[in-house]
């Protein structure tokens, strides 16, 4: 199962490599525990994620990271100004894991 997220270049698209690892990892120790169909679901997450990130931090467009957030309806915290990538992506992970723990996360 952690081929699919291995093999995944979208997962890491648009992120450095500190924020590629953070995220490869958190979905490779959620992904432990789930089956194929969850792995595509924290994939499609992952993905969501990176693309958010990049949106903000990378391609100076808030306005498109929104209008994702608000189409996907993803609910973590949203940044208010700049913010650094690895700092925007540990927030979101770190929300993300605490909303699985509540069984309302990926």
């Amino acid at each position: 199962m952690l081929n699919a997220i291995l093999h995944d270049d979208h997962l890491t698209r648009g992120l450095d490599d500190a924020e590629a690892r953070m995220l490869v990892e958190w979905l490779c120790e959620h992904a432990e525990a789930g089956d194929d169909r969850a792995v595509q679901a924290l994939c499609r997450r992952g993905r969501l994620i990176a693309r958010f990130v990049a949106l903000w931090c990378y391609e100076a467009s808030p306005s498109s990271a929104l209008q994702l957030a608000a189409t996907e309806r993803l609910a973590w915290p949203l940044p208010t100004g700049n913010a650094d990538a690895c700092d925007l992506m540990a927030r979101i992970l770190t929300w993300e894991s605490a909303g699985a723990n509540r069984g309302i996360g990926p």
